[in-house]
């Protein structure tokens, strides 16, 4: 059995937010292979990824916890993976919540 995975395709905004929020490559691919969470993405056919940045262990019984997020924006196009963009969060977000507005018209500025 042949394994084919799609070429992971950079943008030139994230990587100026990869700069902007000191996330490496690997951090990303990291968030990309192995999400916490998955969301319909603000921009259009875009899929948003979420881990925690560090998680804080607890006593047994408790939710991990943790205080930032890293999310990891993408688009999947026929044989390429293409990282729309990527940013820390610092907070928690709730699952199904709106990003924040700033992060929104951030994108939207960027997208067209």
């Amino acid at each position: 059995m042949k394994f084919t995975s799609k070429k992971l395709v950079w943008t030139a905004h994230s990587q100026a937010k990869m700069r902007q929020y000191r996330l490496s490559e690997a951090r990303v691919r990291r968030v990309i292979h192995s999400p916490q969470r998955v969301e319909e993405g603000i921009a259009e056919d875009t899929v948003a990824m979420m881990q925690p940045a560090s998680v804080r262990r607890t006593v047994a019984g408790k939710a991990a916890e943790w205080t930032q997020e890293i999310w990891v924006m993408i688009s999947e196009r026929p044989g390429e993976r293409r990282v729309v963009s990527a940013w820390r969060y610092p907070g928690v977000t709730k699952p199904g919540d709106p990003l924040p507005a700033e992060i929104v018209r951030e994108l939207q500025r960027f997208a067209r």
